[in-house]
């Protein structure tokens, strides 16, 4: 006779972590957008925050995995709490002028409509993370954790930004190349998710 399956509480660690990443977005964004952009010590806050995200985010999936610690809670808030994050930095970087707004846009519009068809068919279709999307993950937290930092480039910023010198030049535009891969990374990560769930789709269909 089998066992019934125990249930897995909410309250367990790696979800109060993914809700610790939800609760970082907002005031990640108030210490990157702060003094508009300009100010060092905010830059580093927010690039700190925004590391300390990104760690967790694979601390609490590694750590549900290891421990049997899924709940449904966990596979709807972590999507969204890395989304917010990502999300965050993308149009709070924008905003202060060092990432364009059409990347953002194109980023944004691909990450949530992935997500948000990814939840509507939990229940039914899984699809497995593809290794372009843990690619694309990692570029952009690369790219996205360079950009957050106090780096001078061209004539965005000057004065107190200038004791990085060329050193810091050269590192904002090394992320601005790993963004460029990343953004490429996203489209087709997202392509593969698309082509991936029309597959899952129709081999469903034939067995009904």
């Amino acid at each position: 006779m089998n066992q019934p399956e125990t249930q897995v509480s909410n309250w367990n660690l790696p979800n109060v972590l993914t809700t610790a990443r939800i609760l970082m977005v907002p005031v990640f964004g108030w210490a990157l957008l702060h003094d508009g952009g300009d100010s060092i010590t905010w830059r580093l806050i927010a690039f700190a925050i925004f590391v300390a995200a990104m760690i967790t985010d694979k601390i609490d999936g590694d750590i549900a995995r290891k421990r049997n610690l899924i709940t449904d809670f966990g596979k709807i808030a972590d999507p969204i709490a890395d989304k917010a994050i990502t999300g965050m930095a993308f149009i709070g970087l924008s905003a202060v002028g060092d990432i364009w707004w059409w990347v953002t846009i194109i980023v944004l519009l691909r990450e949530w409509s992935v997500t948000a068809l990814r939840l509507s068919i939990l229940k039914d279709i899984v699809v497995p993370a593809a290794q372009s999307g843990k690619i694309k993950t990692v570029l952009q937290s690369v790219a996205l954790s360079g950009l957050c930092l106090p780096f001078p480039h061209g004539t965005a910023h000057g004065g107190a930004f200038d004791v990085f010198g060329v050193v810091g030049v050269a590192c904002f535009y090394i992320s601005q190349a790993l963004l460029a891969a990343a953004v490429a990374m996203t489209m087709w990560s997202g392509y593969e998710f698309f082509a991936s769930v029309r597959q899952q789709r129709a081999k469903a269909t034939e067995r009904q």
